[in-house]
């Protein structure tokens, strides 16, 4: 009897709350197990009648909820001061120093030229980097990057689900890595080197992207058709931040046809193909990695173009390699006011620490299964309240299969610009609602309330 699998199918992989992180496939001691891709993006799948899957799949099941207030106390050894951001040592902005690591990253390259960094110094033996494009061109995997060159090839930023840690049973014995990965994956990883895992301690180095949205698999096929593109004409190329930041969306096909998007233009894609996983989980700024890195959003920012980044370190020991990379005259960064930063994310942070409370709520009021991060927010205005559900309304709608199709009809050169114009009115409308108390956001530790 496969009680642990059992429990992780019923509650979370059928109950549409799995974030595909693959730590439950890495756990499979019949290492028969794997992740497989679906609408939904990528799915833990086991062998029938296979061997049981340790309690420690449970445990580190970010799909159920990991209970951060323990993790925080465990892994940093006190809670955060500051609940927006979580525990950091110092908080700057800045970029790569080399201009084609800068041009070729998401943002200002700092996640790139910093795990290039760790390389060259032997730090580490390798690193585990998502890369588009692999095993298709529309798809991404994690890979093992031993060079400059294979980190340069993952540069750039991915908007679909990947799973990361069921590479974990691929490690080498006796080598040290350095891990990009997202939030959800980070705090996984997090409870699986508290447990003692051998492999996911070999990853030395955790630095991961602040992260808000992610998309369905199945949004780069409505975009292609909103373009007049149909389903029979494969995709050869494809790039979610091509070109000078802040970038756009490159897609070319076999026949021929190439289509640029600017970022804030496909954007018009999130309502209708927004995962679960981006509605549910609380962590905007990756609270568990060694260094957290985001784009950074600011009108002087903006007017100097090139990408800047907001660069978070949380580790004394990830402190002292930035500080050397900015000595060695790799980084050009300027240390900042953490609450001004803030700032630059509000929305998305509103989104993240009081929006998806509010959403993982209504899932239960609903008799659905939602995860427990023990945290509660505080304040939570009604008006808040009433907010969120107006944004779940409108996600649930866009979501059904009609309105995608309806969507699709649209051309892009007309809903990109239409969308783009709808977000900013609906910012400035709701920035009074959702920024009030956020400043002064704390949290209310809760016990674990998790019973499956």
């Amino acid at each position: 009897m496969n009680v642990i699998r059992d429990r992780l199918m019923r509650a979370v992989i059928q109950s549409g709350i799995c974030t595909s992180c693959g730590a439950c496939v890495a756990l499979d001691p019949t290492g028969l197990a794997r992740m497989e891709d679906t609408l939904f993006g990528p799915r833990p799948v086991f062998p029938a009648g296979g061997a049981e899957l340790p309690q420690l799949a449970w445990d580190a099941c970010p799909g159920k909820g990991i209970h951060y207030a323990n993790l925080y106390l465990e892994h940093y050894g006190r809670l955060p001061e500051n609940w927006l951001l979580g525990c950091f040592n110092r908080v700057r902005t800045g970029y790569s120093a080399d201009p084609d690591i800068r041009r070729n990253g998401a943002s200002g390259g700092v996640i790139t030229h910093t795990l290039i960094y760790l390389l060259e110094r032997k730090l580490v033996d390798a690193v585990l980097v998502v890369r588009q494009g692999i095993p298709t061109p529309e798809k991404a995997r994690v890979t093992i990057a031993r060079n400059r060159a294979e980190v340069l090839a993952a540069a750039q930023s991915v908007y679909i689900p990947v799973s990361t840690l069921d590479i974990l049973p691929q490690l080498l014995p006796g080598e040290r890595y350095a891990m990009v990965c997202l939030p959800d994956q980070a705090a996984a990883l997090r409870t699986l080197q508290l447990a003692g895992h051998a492999a996911a301690r070999q990853i030395c180095f955790l630095l991961g992207p602040y992260t808000g949205t992610a998309l369905y698999p199945s949004a780069i096929r409505c975009y292609l058709r909103s373009k007049g593109v149909g389903d029979n004409d494969p995709i050869t190329a494809l790039k979610w931040r091509a070109g000078e930041w802040p970038g756009y969306m490159e897609i070319q096909t076999s026949s021929g046809k190439l289509f640029r998007s600017k970022k804030f233009y496909y954007n018009f894609l999130i309502p209708f193909f927004i995962t679960q996983a981006s509605l549910q989980s609380m962590d905007f700024t990756n609270e568990f990695c060694d260094l957290s890195v985001g784009d950074a959003w600011s009108p002087r920012f903006e007017a100097a173009g090139g990408g800047h980044s907001v660069i978070t370190t949380r580790t004394d020991e990830m402190e002292g390699i930035i500080r050397d990379m900015e000595h060695a005259g790799l980084l050009v960064t300027t240390v900042e006011d953490p609450v001004e930063t803030l700032a630059m994310h509000g929305h998305m942070l509103d989104f993240k620490k009081r929006g998806s409370y509010i959403r993982n709520r209504i899932r239960k009021i609903f008799g659905r299964r939602a995860p427990d991060y023990g945290l509660a927010p505080r304040p939570l205005p009604v008006s808040r309240v009433l907010v969120e559900l107006l944004i779940s309304g409108l996600f649930l709608v866009c979501g059904l299969r009609p309105s995608r199709w309806v969507v699709a009809q649209i051309p892009e050169s007309i809903i990109g610009p239409l969308f783009n114009r709808l977000r900013l009115a609906w910012k400035s409308m709701s920035k009074p609602t959702k920024r009030k108390g956020l400043g002064k956001l704390a949290m209310i530790v809760t016990p674990p309330a998790i019973k499956y």
